[in-house]
């Protein structure tokens, strides 16, 4: 099954459609029944239907039958799911907490809050961790969500260039994360880590040779399963030391050239 990115639909319909409430408000894409939809309620019965079940389970046919028309009326406000795709992220994003950005704080603090942030949405929206963003919809919650990360870049000794790499790459940390705790969400709803472990533990101890397996076999028992707050902030205190030793290694202002 192909992955579900975003920017796949058509460009000019989509900006048309993300810039709505910047410009003429959007009309129809072609006429069609009077419903008393619009771009909005779709949008919002999209993300909450993704929200409950997934990015497989939102189907134009599914959305229609939840919003109680048919789905050649949903074509009159979105062209197709990839558009609708498009629109759910940038309202997602659009949505989210933005404190203002205290240029006196300490960046480790402002950099920590961006990745918590997006820790949070992904939490609020486990949909969008499943969704290809390479190439993101250019609206103004993406717009805006770059522009309140960026800032907690600012002024802390990298290029532009590098402010956006270290943006990304944090937020590949945070991605990854998602994925892995969603994962284990879902495997918890079954059995517990506790009770999964307290069941294999045993077992694995009789089978695993101690001598042939020592590191695993220490190292195994100390951890005893996944742990995801400490996996996440020894994750983010790797991206935040690497950050700092690459900013620590930049000449200062003084420097002889």
């Amino acid at each position: 099954m192909a992955k579900d990115r975003s920017g796949a639909g058509d460009p000019v319909r989509t900006m048309e459609l993300l810039w709505r409430e910047a410009g003429e408000p959007a009309q129809p894409v072609r006429r069609g029944p009077r419903q008393g939809l619009s771009v909005d309620t779709v949008v919002r019965a999209a993300t909450a239907l993704a929200d409950e079940e997934g990015l497989a389970a939102l189907t134009m046919r599914a959305l229609a039958q939840r919003l109680g028309v048919t789905p050649m009326t949903l074509y009159t406000y979105v062209p197709g799911k990839a558009e609708l795709l498009d629109l759910m992220l940038d309202a997602a994003y659009d949505r989210m907490d933005r404190r203002p950005v205290d240029p006196g704080e300490p960046w480790r603090v402002r950099v920590a809050r961006v990745a918590d942030d997006n820790r949070d949405l992904l939490v609020r929206h486990p949909w969008i961790a499943d969704l290809a963003v390479t190439r993101p919809p250019l609206g103004p919650g993406v717009i805006g969500k770059y522009e309140y990360e960026l800032a907690a870049f600012e002024g802390i000794g990298l290029t532009d260039v590098e402010m956006d790499a270290g943006l990304t790459h944090l937020l590949g940390f945070v991605h990854a994360h998602a994925l892995a705790a969603a994962d284990d969400a879902a495997h918890n709803s079954h059995q517990s880590q506790e009770d999964w472990w307290a069941v294999s533990a045993p077992l694995l101890e009789r089978a695993m040779d101690p001598e042939r397996y020592p590191l695993a076999g220490r190292v195994g028992s100390a951890v005893a399963g996944y742990h995801p707050e400490t996996i996440w902030a020894f994750g983010l205190q790797c991206v935040l030391d690497g950050l700092a030793r690459l900013i620590d290694s930049r000449p200062g202002p003084d420097a002889t050239p």
